[in-house]
């Protein structure tokens, strides 16, 4: 079943012990506790296993929410508690003289927003408890078994206690290393793409000209973000220095590639963190095997460039968590569960050629690939059609998803926050997980909860379903009430 397309389930509230079924997410990054919440907010049970102590770390990699995400996150009246926290940017400059301008973009959202993951995460994890969801911190899955009607795992809980536990269906969104993903036996096949990066957490005696800092020039490359609470994070890279990840780094190499890189080092001291890594680019084939899912970093891992990683697990999470209540409450078939595969695959596989693409454009080097750059960048800068091709992919409100043949042109288009009559919004009538209905004529088919009925707030004639992941399930020029409540039935269910 494509996940424009649905259809009515006869599911049932326990499963073959008699037992209520739950979904069993393994890790609490932002992919994780985003699913959680949307999962426990529609009324399943949620358990979360992490194997670190409870307490979010303020060693973030990511420091972006893009446009795309914000609107998910809006659809949870979330976006504004973040927009209160972090800093906008409404453009984006690569490669020293190419801009990508946002503030042209069809969003509420004309901007991204810069702050770091742990702020993201606070507002996520206070969600998600307030919901009901069932934390085990200090738990560690050691291995797992599925057969037709659920999934055994098999824990390691404080103190080295031994605990079984049984799922509907579990969700691996603990990162690059999935124990998930090892268990069901999927490789992670990619490759190393930058060794021996270089973060440190300093305090600036100057302040950078730009809220984020990034450039590349010859062999070094850096980014400065500011935390808000007077430290910024770097992240540098030299390519004459390509070390091991336990290689000790002191404060003065961390100078030497941002001097080289930006220009100066901005009287970086007082480093209250320092460490090295490498950046993989890898993505497992499939993000399904039976009952169990992969989202986020233990789907796909990709550059830093144009801060897509968390940004893309989060909408991972936003595409899952609608589908999985609906098969589990009984609303739809499982088999609406394929589509999960067959829209976030293509995504994932995009954003690693697309951030993929900026890193070895930024670090170019020889001349034919510096004559592309400069070629590529005074085109960016000249063609307009060709630079918000560019922020749509990199905000992810540029991509859609497959549409059934014979579908109506907006099936598997991103809604923008179109206005509503009554002064309403789409993203706060998609608050709750709901479905909306749009219609150009009043109709009175509610399915309590699950769907909100609304009208345009201009003259359009269109009649849309809007899924609660913001995306068209389905749309008709011309219709009438037998023909809606025939799409309500197969695509929201009883």
């Amino acid at each position: 079943m494509n996940g424009t397309s649905g259809t009515t389930g006869t599911g049932s509230t326990t499963d073959a012990t008699g037992a209520t079924p739950r979904v069993l997410v393994v890790g609490s990054g932002p992919t994780g506790l985003l699913l959680a919440g949307d999962l426990a907010t529609a009324g399943v049970p949620v358990t979360v296993l992490e194997k670190r102590p409870r307490k979010i770390s303020n060693l973030s990699r990511a420091f972006v929410l893009h446009a795309r995400t914000l609107e998910q996150l809006d659809a949870r009246a979330l976006a504004d508690d973040l927009e209160a926290v972090g800093r906008p940017l409404d453009r984006l400059r690569l490669f020293g003289r190419l801009t990508v301008g946002l503030d042209t973009l069809p969003s509420r959202f004309n901007h991204l927003l810069v702050l770091p993951q742990y702020e993201v995460e606070k507002v996520l994890e206070r969600r998600a408890v307030e919901a009901g969801v069932d934390f085990r911190y200090e738990t560690e899955l050691t291995g797992l078994t599925q057969d037709a009607d659920g999934v055994t795992v098999e824990a390691r809980g404080p103190e080295g206690r031994a605990e079984t536990l049984r799922a509907a269906y579990v969700v691996g969104t603990d990162g690059m290393r999935s124990a998930v993903r090892d268990a069901v036996g999927l490789p992670f096949p990619g490759k190393s793409v930058i060794r021996s990066v270089v973060l440190a957490d300093v305090r600036l005696a100057e302040k950078p000209p730009t809220l984020l800092t990034v450039n590349a020039v010859g062999d070094a490359f850096a980014f400065l973000a500011p935390f808000g609470d007077g430290y910024y994070r770097v992240i540098g890279w030299h390519r004459g220095r390509n070390v091991p990840d336990q290689e000790p780094l002191d404060l003065e190499e961390v100078r030497e590639i941002t001097r080289l890189a930006l220009g100066g080092d901005f009287g970086m001291h007082d480093a209250r963190w320092m460490s090295r890594f490498h950046s993989d680019e890898r993505q497992a084939p499939a993000y399904r095997v039976g009952r169990v899912f992969l989202a986020g970093d233990a789907a796909h891992v990709h550059t830093p460039a144009g801060g897509q990683g968390m940004n893309t697990g989060l909408q991972d999470a936003a595409n899952l968590g609608w589908k999985l209540a609906a098969v589990v409450t009984g609303h739809a078939d499982p088999e609406l569960l394929d589509s999960y595969q067959t829209e976030r695959h293509p995504v994932g596989k995009a954003v690693l050629r697309s951030s993929g693409g900026i890193v070895r454009l930024a670090m170019a080097k020889r001349p034919w690939t510096l004559a592309a750059r400069a070629a590529l960048t005074t085109f960016l800068n000249a063609a307009g059609p060709a630079r918000r091709k560019v922020a749509g992919q990199v905000t992810g409100i540029g991509y859609r998803y497959p549409a059934p043949r014979g579908a109506h042109r907006l099936t598997g288009t991103r809604v923008p926050d179109v206005a509503l009559a009554g002064g309403g919004r789409l993203y706060e009538a998609l608050r709750g997980g709901r479905f909306v209905l749009i219609t150009p004529e009043p109709y009175e088919g509610g399915r309590g909860e699950r769907l909100a009925v609304a009208r345009w707030a201009s003259d359009r004639r269109t009649t849309v379903l809007v899924r609660p992941d913001g995306y068209v399930a389905w749309a008709a020029d011309a219709t009438d009430t037998v023909r809606i409540e025939a799409t309500v039935a197969a695509y929201v269910g009883g």
